[in-house]
C-alpha cells in the first residue's frame, strides 16, 4: 500500500522543490500541494466526510504556509483529523522549535534544505503511525498493518528439511499474485538461495553489518533484482562473514524491508544466531519446517522450546509445516502437533523429489513445472499464509489439508476447471527425500 501524502506549501518555488523530492520516494502517493491553510483544512474536511480511510496518511506543513501560522495549522490538523500524521518542514531545527512542534501535535520535523533520506524516514514512520491509529479506530479488518507488508520467516527444524526451496516458492507465489516481494537468505553460513536461482552477485547481507542506518539507497545497493521480479538479499559467499551480521543489523534490515516491500520472505536456515533469532521474533508469521520422521520431529520440539526459553517466539505463535509428507507413515500432522506443541499448517507438502530434481540441478527453481504436486502444495501454503490474495489463484488446497491418495507422494487436493468439474493431480511414485526439497 502506498502512503498518501498531502503537502501544504505556500511558496511556489518551495512547492516545486517539495513535489520533486516526494516524487522520488518509494511506495508513496503524493498529491498536488495546496497553497494555503484554509484550502488544506477544507480539503481534509471534504475527504473525512466520505470516510476516515480517504484521508491521506501524511500531511506535510511547510513553514511558509499561510494565513494560519505553521504551528497553529499543525495543531488544527492534529485536533480535527487525529488519524492523519503531520510533519513540519522548517529551517529552524532547534530543540525549542522541535518541542513546540511536538506540543502542537506534529509526528515529526524535517529540516531545510530537504534531505531525501530524512524525508523518507519521517514519512515512513508517520505513515506507519497513521495506519496503526486507523486500525484501532475502525472495524475494517482489511486495514493493512503498515505501508510495507508481511514478514514471513522459514526455519528448519534440522538440516536438509527444505527451507530454501520452500522460501523460494512462497516468494514466487506472492510475486505471481502481483505483490512486491523480497527474498532474504539469513542462513548466513550455508545459504543456497543464490545457487537455486542461478545468481552471482557480490553484495550480501554482510555488507550491511557496519551500516548504522539502512536507508533505501543503501538497501538498493545490496538487493539483487532477479528476473522473476523478486528482490534478493543473499547470504555472504564466505561463511566466516556470518559473524559480522549482528542482531542489531538484522532488526534494522527487517524494519527497512518491511517498509519497502509488501511481502518479505526470510530463509533462516537451521542454526540459530542472534541475527535470525531477531528475524523470527519480528516476523508476522514464523514457520518451522520439518519432515515426518522421529529425528526431525524431536528437533522441532527442541527448537520451539528454545524459542520460548529465549523469549524469541511462543509455541502458539509458531506454524509448523510438514514437508515430504507421505500417507503410509506413522507420523502424521495431528501427531506432529501433539508432540511439538505448535499448530501445524493445513497444507502439507508431499514427497516427490522427482518433480524437483531438474529445476534443482539446473539452478532454476523458478522454472519448476506448474503441474508439479510439490509446487502446487507450496503455492497452496502461500495462500494459507495469506501471501496470495487473488481470488481464484492457486485455490487448490487453500484452507484445507491435502488428502493423500493410495500412492505415496501424490497430492490429492482438489482443483477446479473452468466448467466446474473437479480434477485431481495424477498420483506419482514416492520420491527420494533428497537435499533440496
Amino acid at each position: 500500500m502506498a502512503t498518501r501524502i498531502l503537502p501544504a506549501v505556500g511558496d511556489v518555488d518551495a512547492a516545486r522543490s517539495v513535489t520533486a523530492l516526494l516524487s522520488q520516494l518509494p511506495d508513496t502517493d503524493p498529491a498536488q500541494p495546496v497553497g494555503n491553510s484554509t484550502l488544506l483544512l477544507d480539503t481534509l474536511a471534504q475527504l473525512a466526510h466520505e470516510s476516515v480511510a480517504d484521508l491521506p496518511e501524511v500531511v506535510l506543513v511547510h513553514e511558509r504556509i499561510g494565513p494560519l501560522p505553521a504551528l497553529e495549522l499543525v495543531r488544527e490538523v492534529a485536533l480535527r483529523f487525529p488519524a492523519t500524521g503531520v510533519i513540519l518542514i522548517t529551517a529552524d531545527t532547534t530543540p525549542a522549535l522541535f518541542s513546540a512542534a511536538m506540543d502542537a501535535g506534529a509526528r515529526g520535523v524535517v529540516g531545510l534544505p530537504l534531505s531525501y533520506d530524512e524525508l523518507l524516514a519521517r514519512v515512513r514512520a508517520t505513515g506507519n503511525w497513521a495506519i496503526g491509529v486507523r486500525k484501532h479506530l475502525t472495524a475494517d479488518v482489511d486495514v493493512p498493518s503498515g505501508p510495507g507488508g508481511t514478514v514471513v520467516t522459514v526455519t528448519g527444524a534440522k538440516g536438509g528439511v527444505g527451507t530454501s526451496v520452500l522460501s523460494i516458492q512462497l516468494a514466487l507465489a506472492a510475486r505471481a499474485a502481483g505483490r512486491h516481494v523480497a527474498l532474504v537468505d539469513l542462513d548466513l553460513q550455508g545459504g543456497d538461495i543464490a545457487s537455486y536461482l542461478d545468481v552471482q552477485f557480490r553484495r550480501s547481507v554482510a555488507d550491511l553489518a557496519d551500516i548504522h542506518d539502512i536507508s533505501p539507497r543503501v538497501l538498493q545497493d545490496v538487493v539483487f533484482n532477479h528476473e522473476t521480479g523478486l528482490g534478493l538479499l543473499l547470504a555472504p559467499g564466505e561463511g566466516e562473514r556470518a559473524e559480522e551480521v549482528s542482531e542489531r543489523t538484522a532488526r534494522q534490515l527487517v524494519s527497512a524491508l518491511r517498509g519497502r516491500y509488501q511481502v518479505v520472505v526470510i530463509d533462516c536456515g537451521t542454526q540459530m544466531t542472534g541475527a535470525n533469532a531477531a528475524a523470527v521474533e519480528m516476523a508476522d508469521i514464523a514457520t518451522l519446517v520439518l519432515t515426518p520422521d522421529v529425528v526431525s520431529v524431536r528437533a522441532a520440539k527442541r527448537m520451539v522450546g528454545m524459542w520460548e526459553r529465549l523469549q524469541v517466539r511462543k509455541a502458539e505463535e509458531t506454524l509448523v509445516v510438514v514437508n515430504r509428507a507421505v500417507r503410509n507413515t506413522e507420523i502424521q500432522p495431528p501427531l506432529v502437533e501433539r508432540i511439538v506443541g505448535a499448530r501445524v499448517a493445513r497444507t502439507a507438502v508431499p514427497a516427490h523429489f522427482k518433480d524437483l530434481q531438474p529445476a534443482v540441478d539446473a539452478g532454476r527453481m523458478q522454472d519448476l513445472d506448474s503441474r508439479s504436486v510439490v509446487k502446487q502444495a507450496m503455492w497452496a501454503l502461500a495462500g494459507e499464509l495469506g501471501l496470495v490474495r487473488s481470488a481464484g489463484q492457486h485455490a487448490a488446497g487453500k484452507g484445507r489439508r491435502p488428502k493423500y491418495r493410495g500412492d505415496r507422494g501424490a497430492a490429492g487436493f482438489l482443483r477446479k476447471r473452468g466448467d466446474g468439474e473437479e480434477i485431481r493431480p495424477e498420483a506419482g511414485p514416492d520420491g527420494a527425500a533428497g537435499a533440496g526439497q
